[in-house]
């Protein structure tokens, strides 16, 4: 499985199931650098913090190619290098309208005043 973390061949654990991740990098929604930041490591910590839809998990399942050996549970590190971050944020929080909303009437006010001229 660690060998498998370059954008050829981008293998991934979630909870001891072995997943080949390679041909759904470019489909997947968060970017597939979230993927391959997780490639040839346990991912299962990352995916369950995301919480993902039961869609996203019935889709996973296709992507099973095996199962971790029950000897070599303990030999598996998390991938240590993060590349990108995510930041936890509530959905109903005012920032996640109110600065686009901003944007929005500036823009329209601005189309406004070059389109009378």
């Amino acid at each position: 499985v660690e060998q498998h973390n370059h954008s050829q061949s981008t293998w991934i654990l979630l909870h001891h199931r072995i997943y080949d991740v390679t041909k759904f990098l470019e489909e997947h929604p968060g970017g597939e650098e979230v993927l391959r930041e997780q490639g040839g490591g346990d991912a299962t910590e990352s995916f369950e913090d995301v919480g993902h839809s039961t869609d996203a998990r019935t889709l996973s399942e296709s992507f099973i190619i095996g199962e971790l050996h029950p000897d070599d549970r303990d030999k598996v590190q998390k991938p240590t290098d993060t590349l990108i971050t995510t930041v936890q944020s509530n959905s109903s929080s005012w920032t996640n309208w109110v600065i686009p909303a901003i944007a929005a009437i500036i823009v329209a006010l601005m189309y406004r005043f070059y389109s009378s001229e």
